[in-house]
């Protein structure tokens, strides 16, 4: 049996609490500081507090440590793991070989895609310095992925299924740090992918004006589910900490169901890695969340029309057309939906930009706006990227709640008696209580009482699927002491769960997490460019040099090199623009190489290299 992880984003405590709720299997979260997401860090007391509240449903709480560090900030990273360390952190996410080298002992070790994980080389370098796990590059096809399991069938592969997509392989994007200063290493990108270009020939020539040429759309595979964990992927990973917790919910449930589903047709084969029911009072719909359209990107091949050029923003799911233009208050929509006030229409102007409007009132088809925008005109298509009714859903305390279901059985001990209480979905997952009572024979069955309050489970995350109560036992005991030992039973469950840790077998079987210890049989994969191996300190200099690597150059953030290379994409305009001949385009008319522009005038050029099948973006000379 094969354990299936949904692992979901946390930005908060909320947010994490919110997707255990609604069906994770796991969270990823961020500490107050050194996370890829600066923006949402939390406290070492909020992650315990989520530890706690996982762990009862078998759930992992995963911290995000996983950007570079500087060697004034290596003391306070180590005292940062020590912290994560005492409060049964499941394992931590990591980039810079220095937090490795920090971290071993301490926790299970994954590989996050910032450090570049896109072959079985570098896969089995990774797991050869201790890491457990290795978060795939979100670039990667299914047939790829499929040849990393073979080759290294021993290490956890994570792979992204859902959510915005980087347009340079992770962990080699350098254009934030270059243009802003501000280090998407360093959990603080600007999304330089977001912005408009102008597309140049050599000679100065505009092929395409001001487009977003760089931003693609967000990825969305779940309807690849069952081909990716035939291919050796065993945690589904949805992006977005910096995410609302109404995404995190429904994107959450849309998947928990999806894998449920894949269970439940192959029960020989895959089980979830967590436990509990979870019941839902809203019906999960991913048109309805956060997403600039969807794609698959990359897990059936190179795929046309990956990227978004009209717009960065969220344009929702279709609604209908604008049918009529009553007044500058009023429009007449042919749509199928229905309609709210307050929801959030937009659509694409004559000049393919978005734009927006919000419903002061809906009747019917009917929709009366503050001011009918100029723009808009009859037969244009209107998509609605908030939908009021359905964020009120997804508002809601009660929008899912998970139980465990649970087996009581009751017994009689010397001195009164006992209530063994143990999970349907985790042998692991019991517990035995008793309590002192005065063995009084019952005039009269006592079996419907014991059952009702029993049965009394309120608002724990536990429901009551059996209780077994043996033909002999003709006690009678007081309904108070009942919920005595209903309470001490369920404290000790939830106790129990609260301290479990996940097992860290591969941390105490394998020697390379020791300190100290590696295979120098298997050698690192080279760069190109030193710096992509992202050096900021000097442990981690020293790290590289113990494994043959010396003089390693610094990296970006630390000092610009020449010439800089700022991006490596699998995107490629060449492709997108329909000239790439390799796969049956159109061979060009411009002149190479090409460029890309800001509106401030700073040029990228472009560089094509077809034999890895790449696109890569430099920092002008």
């Amino acid at each position: 049996m094969r354990k299936l992880e949904l692992l979901a984003p946390a930005k908060n405590l909320t947010c994490g609490i919110a997707a255990i709720n609604h069906g994770a299997d796991a969270v990823y979260i961020g500490a107050q500081r050194f996370g890829a997401r600066a923006a949402a860090g939390n406290s070492v007391e909020d992650i315990e507090k989520l530890c706690n509240y996982a762990h009862q449903y078998g759930a992992k709480v995963y911290v995000t440590v996983n950007t570079i560090v500087f060697d004034n900030e290596t003391d306070a990273t180590r005292e940062l793991l020590l912290e994560l360390s005492r409060i049964n952190v499941d394992a931590i996410l990591i980039q810079d070989m220095a937090v490795l080298e920090m971290a071993r002992g301490l926790f299970a070790l994954h590989a996050s895609t910032q450090t570049d994980n896109r072959t079985s080389e570098k896969v089995r370098w990774l797991a050869s310095q201790g890491f457990s796990r290795v978060v795939l590059a979100r670039e990667l096809s299914i047939d790829e992925i499929s040849a990393i399991h073979n080759d290294n069938p021993e290490v956890e592969l994570e792979a992204f299924v859902h959510g915005a997509l980087c347009v340079s392989y992770s962990g080699l994007c350098y254009a934030s740090q270059y243009c802003f200063e501000r280090s998407a290493n360093r959990g603080e990108c600007a999304q330089f992918c977001r912005m408009k270009f102008d597309l140049l020939d050599d000679d100065g020539n505009e092929i395409i004006h001001q487009s977003h040429l760089l931003s693609l759309k967000d990825m969305c595979q779940i309807d690849n589910l069952e081909a990716l964990a035939k291919a050796g992927v065993c945690s589904f990973k949805i992006e977005g900490r910096l995410k609302d917790i109404e995404y995190v919910k429904n994107v959450t449930a849309a998947y928990s169901e999806k894998l449920n589903h894949l269970v439940r047709k192959h029960p020989d084969k895959y089980q979830r890695a967590s436990y509990g029911k979870v019941y839902y009072e809203f019906e999960p719909n991913l048109q309805k969340t956060f997403n600039r359209g969807y794609t698959t990107y990359f897990a059936n091949g190179r795929q046309p029309n990956i990227a978004s050029f009209d717009t960065p923003k969220a344009m929702g799911e279709f609604v209908g057309t604008v049918k009529d233009i009553k007044s500058d208050q009023c429009i007449v929509v042919s749509s199928t939906h229905g309609f709210s006030n307050g929801d959030g229409l937009c659509f694409l102007n004559t000049s393919r930009e978005l734009c927006g409007f919000r419903v002061n009132r809906a009747e019917g088809n009917h929709l009366y706006l503050q001011v009918v925008p100029s723009a808009l005109q009859k037969g244009m298509r209107l998509y609605r990227n908030n939908d009021q009714a359905f964020e009120r859903q997804l508002l809601s305390n009660d929008s899912a709640k998970r139980k465990i279901p649970l087996k009581m059985i009751v017994g009689m001990t010397t001195d009164g008696v006992s209530l063994r209480v143990s999970s349907l979905s985790s042998s692991d997952c019991w517990t035995e209580a008793t309590i002192v009572v005065e063995h009084q024979i019952a005039e009269k069955s006592q079996r419907e009482n014991i059952i009702r309050q029993l049965s009394k489970l309120g608002d724990t995350s536990f429901e009551c699927s059996d209780i077994v109560i043996p033909e002999s036992f003709n006690l009678f005991v007081p309904s108070s002491r009942w919920a005595e030992l209903r309470r001490k039973a369920l404290d000790e469950l939830i106790s129990k769960s609260n301290n479990a840790k996940a097992p860290n077998d591969t941390i105490e079987a394998d020697a390379t997490s020791k300190p100290g210890c590696i295979d120098a049989a298997i050698k690192i994969p080279e760069y190109k460019y030193q710096y992509c191996y992202n050096v900021s300190n000097n442990i981690s200099k020293h790290f590289y040099a113990k494994r043959g690597l010396n003089n390693v150059d610094d990296a970006f953030e630390i000092n610009v090199p020449r010439p800089a290379l700022l991006m490596q994409c699998r995107h490629c305009l060449r492709f997108a623009l329909g000239h790439c001949v390799k796969n049956g385009g159109i061979k060009p008319n411009w002149k190479e190489p090409l460029c890309l522009r800001l509106s401030d005038g700073r040029r990228f050029r472009l560089e094509f290299d077809c034999k890895n099948c790449q696109m890569n973006v430099y920092a002008n000379r």
